[in-house]
C-alpha cells in the first residue's frame, strides 16, 4: 500500500526527463527546494546526453543527498536501471543508466518510466491521493498513461503497462491524435498560436479542438475498457486546451456501453507544480518497493 512519504529529512534529487525537456529537482520534506529546467540536445550522442542530464543533475546535487530518481519515456527494465528506445533521443537505444548514474554520484539510483513517475506523484503529492483506482494520462511530447490499481503503481512486467498511446487510431495512433503535436503536424498550426486564436474564440481555432476532444474522448474510451479508474487525472502540456476540449471529449465518454461507469467516472486536470519532479523523488522514498 502507498506509505506516508511526508515525514522524511532526507533529501533526494527527482529527475524528469520528457524528451527535449528535463527537469530536476532537489527534494525534502515534500518541497522542491531547488528545481531547474532545462533543453536538452536530444539528438546527440549516447554519452553527450548523458553529460547534459549528470551536469544539470550536479546543479542541485548537496553532499547531503541520499539518493536520485529519474523517470524517462520509455521501455525500462527496473531492476537493473536500464533504459530501453528512449522517446525523442534517438541515440539512447540501451543505456545502463542507473550504473553510470550511480557511478558518478555515488548514491543509490531509481528509475521508471516517466509516466509512472507522474502517476505516483499525483497519487502521493496531487489530486490522486484519495483514489484507489486511478489512472494518469501524461500528454507532452509523448503519450503516456500510469497507472495506480487498489493503491499500488502497476508497472506491468517491462515498465510498459499504460502505453495506450501506441495503440491504433485512425490512420496512425492515439499519441499522433491526442498530443498538442498534432495541430502542427495536421493543421500546420502551431501550440502557442492555436491557443491564443482559441482564447480570441477564433471559429477555426475553437474547430480544431472540438475535434481533438472527440479524439482525446476516444482515448479515455480506450483506457475505461482496459482499467475501469476511478478518477483520469490528465497532465502535460495538453492542460492548457482543456476548458475547449472538454465538452466534446465528454461528448464522446458518455456513449461507452457501462453507463455506470461513467457516472461514477471524475475526469480532473492536474495542477500541482513540479508533480513529475516530486514523482521521481519518490522513487527513491519508495525503494522498498511497496507500491
Amino acid at each position: 500500500m502507498l506509505r506516508d512519504l511526508s515525514h522524511t529529512n532526507k533529501p533526494v534529487v527527482g529527475v524528469f526527463l520528457g524528451g527535449k525537456t528535463l527537469k530536476v529537482g532537489r527534494v525534502s520534506n515534500d518541497t522542491v527546494e531547488e528545481m531547474v529546467t532545462v533543453e536538452v540536445d536530444n539528438y546527440a550522442g549516447e554519452e553527450d546526453v548523458l553529460n547534459q542530464l549528470i551536469k544539470t543533475i550536479e546543479s542541485v546535487f548537496t553532499p547531503e543527498i541520499a539518493g536520485i530518481g529519474i523517470g524517462v519515456p520509455s521501455m525500462v527494465d527496473v531492476e537493473q536501471g536500464i533504459v530501453y528506445n528512449v522517446e525523442h533521443i534517438p541515440s539512447w537505444r540501451k543505456v545502463y543508466l542507473g550504473d553510470l548514474l550511480k557511478a558518478h554520484f555515488k548514491k543509490e539510483i531509481y528509475v521508471n518510466n516517466d509516466a509512472n513517475c507522474f502517476a505516483v506523484g499525483e497519487k502521493y503529492y496531487g489530486k490522486g491521493w484519495k483514489y484507489n483506482n486511478l489512472a494518469v494520462i501524461f500528454a507532452g511530447e509523448g503519450l503516456g498513461v500510469g497507472i495506480i490499481a487498489d493503491n499500488r503503481l502497476y508497472s506491468g512486467t517491462n515498465c510498459g503497462a499504460g502505453e495506450f498511446g501506441y495503440i491504433s487510431y485512425r490512420d496512425h495512433n492515439y499519441e499522433y491524435y491526442c498530443t498538442q503535436s498534432y495541430f502542427e503536424l495536421k493543421y500546420g498550426l502551431k501550440p502557442n498560436a492555436l491557443f491564443k486564436r482559441a482564447k480570441k474564440e477564433d471559429k477555426i481555432a475553437l474547430a480544431i479542438l472540438e475535434q481533438f476532444g472527440y479524439d482525446f474522448g476516444n482515448f479515455i474510451k480506450t483506457i475505461l475498457f482496459a482499467i475501469d479508474p476511478e478518477c483520469i487525472i490528465i497532465g502535460g502540456d495538453i492542460t492548457r486546451f482543456f476548458p475547449y476540449f472538454e465538452p466534446y471529449m465528454w461528448k464522446t465518454i458518455r456513449k461507452h456501453p457501462f453507463e455506470k461507469a461513467i457516472e461514477k467516472l471524475r475526469i480532473d486536470v492536474s495542477e500541482k507544480q513540479d508533480v513529475a519532479v516530486l514523482g521521481a523523488a519518490a522513487l527513491y522514498f519508495d525503494a522498498e518497493k511497496k507500491i
